[in-house]
């Protein structure tokens, strides 16, 4: 048993944390409804340098993603303005699934899906939903949110780490 269990540990490493340290780079092809006010369809993380950015992992088929939409969508609405910015990343989705989802949902901001999964496998994610929040100069501040937010507070926590100084 622990020859198997070492064995499958050197087949498989372990995960990268990926708690305050630089953000991996990435390239998101928003769907063309949820591009939120950017005018481009492919956007970057560095695009959005010198702004807080709230990564949130999700898919339509994932039930605790439900759980925090509105909550999303909510602090979306309260904290664009102040140089912060959310990013969806469908997961593992249907187009067609993940637009409904974010038509239920009432979500603005932009949104796109995760083809071949190459976001996913760059922040490393063990599921959804998962979110990060991203420092104004690029590094993930602490670590990833694993599983829903259930309280505002605890969302305004994690944006206050991200904002952009004056």
């Amino acid at each position: 048993f622990l020859g198997g269990l070492l064995a499958l540990m050197l087949i498989k490493p372990p995960q990268k944390a990926l708690c305050d340290e630089a953000a991996p780079d990435w390239s998101l092809a928003l769907f063309p409804e949820y591009q939120g006010a950017l005018t481009q369809n492919n956007v970057t993380l560095a695009d959005f340098k010198g702004q807080g950015v709230v990564l949130n992992f999700w898919a339509s088929w994932c039930k605790p993603c439900e759980e925090e939409a509105a909550l999303l969508e909510q602090k979306w609405q309260e904290y664009q303005d102040k140089g912060i910015v959310f990013i969806g990343v469908d997961y593992l989705d249907q187009d067609p699934s993940a637009k409904r989802y974010l038509e239920k949902f009432n979500i603005t901001y932009p949104n796109g899906p995760d083809l071949a999964s190459k976001i996913s496998k760059r922040y490393t994610i063990r599921g959804v939903p998962e979110t990060f929040f991203i420092d104004p100069q690029g590094n993930i501040v602490g670590c990833r949110q694993i599983g829903p937010f259930t309280s505002a507070e605890q969302l305004d926590q994690r944006i206050a780490e991200i904002m952009p100084g004056d």
